[in-house]
């Protein structure tokens, strides 16, 4: 099987058309193709080495400045980029063909072992990357032990292959992901520094020495060698790591950002008429909720069962949505999106996410019965940086109302200091959680996040009866059995509830009349190199 034989998702692109009309059309001033297009952003959580970056602030920038074998368009089908062609006789063995041309912005050749050394080196278990479980379909890979990816040969400079564990026949569709993009032979000499200022070979690059200035903004130009399907139409981006998207907001309105993808709350009831045509609020591949970490006391074993279920049917989701988003979100039923192949509003168990004050409080004094909570106050920890103080005191209010319990919100300066805690087992309480899809699959909404050692599983969950539900979807022999084992392993994320859903984020971005063609994707990230400025 080809990549043309797989079933793939197909979302709506999310276009805010801000274009001049047919009849405008030649009187239009030409795009400024040298014109730098500013749009907001954060402070990546780690250096930007692609198997070490699985959060949206450093995706955004991954992407932009890495190519791999096949990318994404708006609608979130695959196409292919480095590759020539993905294809399978039996879904286990893969046979990669890379075009011929490609070359780093360093003028070393793209080739085959730039994939697969990139590879090895994320899949490495002294190398700790964040991102190392999504190798682990690939023989040789051992989550304990170095091991090397003894399915991955080399044929030649543009041929290798790869030798899965099991047959899946959707493997290609998460190849556009910042885990699978090579790496030149410059960045193994010294990682870390790679990382500060990384040679990729995708559309654009960085501007030179200082381009990253932490906390600040990364300043990236088009890459003169790029001549993929991402081929950009402007002189480059200044990604700017905003610390209040309230601030990101006034500066669209007064002209000094061109794009914003995250409208502040406080903007939600007016955004869409001061910006017309240049606003947007469609569903994009984003849930949201807050983990609870089984590390504390209360949170485990059967009691940590009934409280996790109690917290979760003592919030008003409909109340919230409709106030403090102004129904820019959709109360959650699953741990997906629905806009992901898959989503589901009828699974068992799915109760536990509705408001029901009445056995939330029954629920509440069964755990209690086992150890009582006293006079412990809960907190949910969040960054202050993401715009999430409105509905984080939301839902605390709603926790007290239903269980009359001492509760807070626990504010962190940005989002890699929330990070930070997370990674090292230093909450206090739940932690804000969201997850903004890497490739378009139900897939990946639940390995990197749930699965038993996964890079994204902060809180640290593991359970045998999700990882095997989830290994058996993953080695499906179609689409349709493969959704029906993540379906189950979902039933048992709501027995569980390491994390508590809470809704699905529709994308709510503006850009300025300083731009035109801004095209948002299935993801919610805009496509940049689509933009223009005239």
């Amino acid at each position: 099987m080809g990549l043309s034989a797989l079933a793939l998702v197909s979302v709506s692109a999310l276009a805010l058309s801000g274009c001049a009309s047919s009849a405008d059309e030649a009187d239009a001033p030409a795009a400024d193709t040298a014109a730098i297009i500013s749009t907001n952003g954060s402070e990546p959580q780690n250096p930007l080495i692609p198997t070490n970056t699985t959060e949206t602030g450093g995706g955004k920038i991954a992407t932009s400045i890495f190519a791999g074998l096949v990318s994404y368009n708006a609608a979130g089908e695959i196409e292919n980029e480095v590759a020539e062609s993905i294809e399978s006789d039996d879904a286990t063995t893969w046979t990669v063909t890379l075009e011929e041309g490609w070359t780093f912005t360093n003028d070393e050749p793209v080739t085959a072992d730039s994939f697969v050394d990139a590879w090895n080196y994320g899949a490495l278990f002294s190398n700790a990357q964040s991102a190392s479980y999504f190798f682990d379909n690939i023989v040789g890979f051992d989550y304990e032990v170095d091991s090397e990816l003894t399915g991955l040969t080399v044929v030649d400079d543009q041929t290798f292959t790869v030798e899965l564990a099991s047959p899946e026949a959707d493997w290609p569709l998460r190849l556009g992901y910042t885990a699978y993009m090579p790496l030149p032979s410059a960045a193994y000499d010294d990682m870390a520094a790679f990382g500060e200022n990384p040679i990729g070979n995708g559309p654009y690059m960085l501007d030179g020495e200082g381009a990253w200035v932490h906390e600040d903004k990364i300043s990236l130009v088009t890459n003169p060698g790029y001549d993929g399907v991402r081929k950009p139409v402007n002189g480059g981006l200044d990604i700017i790591f905003y610390n209040d998207q309230a601030a990101a907001y006034a500066d669209v309105q007064g002209g000094n950002l061109d794009v914003l993808d995250a409208v502040p709350d406080s903007a939600f009831e007016t955004y869409e008429a001061e910006f017309g045509d240049r606003a947007v609020n469609q569903a994009a591949a984003i849930f949201q909720g807050f983990n609870m970490p089984y590390y504390l006391e209360h949170w485990s074993g059967e009691e940590g069962e009934l409280r996790r279920a109690a917290i979760s049917m003592s919030i008003n989701r409909e109340e919230i949505t409709d106030v403090i988003f102004q129904g820019t979100r959709t109360p959650a039923t699953d741990f997906t999106s629905p806009v992901i192949d898959g989503y589901s509003d009828s699974l068992e168990g799915a109760d536990v996410l509705e408001y029901n004050p009445e056995e939330a409080v029954k629920l509440w004094a069964e755990a209690d019965a086992i150890a009582p909570y006293g006079d412990t106050t809960f907190d949910i920890a969040y960054n202050s940086d993401g715009g999430h103080q409105a509905w984080v005191d939301a839902v605390i209010n709603s926790i007290v109302n239903t269980l009359d319990i001492s509760a807070t919100g626990k504010p962190y300066p940005t989002f890699a200091a929330a990070l930070e805690d997370r990674s090292n087992d230093a909450l206090t309480g739940g932690t804000r959680a969201g997850w903004q899809a890497d490739y378009p699959s139900l897939y990946n909404f639940l390995a990197p996040l749930y699965q038993t050692g996964a890079g994204s599983n902060y809180e640290d969950y593991s359970s045998e009866a999700f990882d095997g539900l989830l290994r058996e979807g993953a080695t499906a022999s179609n689409v349709e059995d493969a959704t029906a084992k993540y379906q189950e392993a979902q039933e048992v994320l709501l027995q569980d509830l390491p994390s508590i859903p809470l809704w699905y984020s529709n994308v709510n971005g503006v850009s300025a009349d300083t731009v035109d063609n801004v095209v948002f994707g299935w993801d919610s990230v805009p496509l940049y190199y689509q933009i223009t400025k005239g």
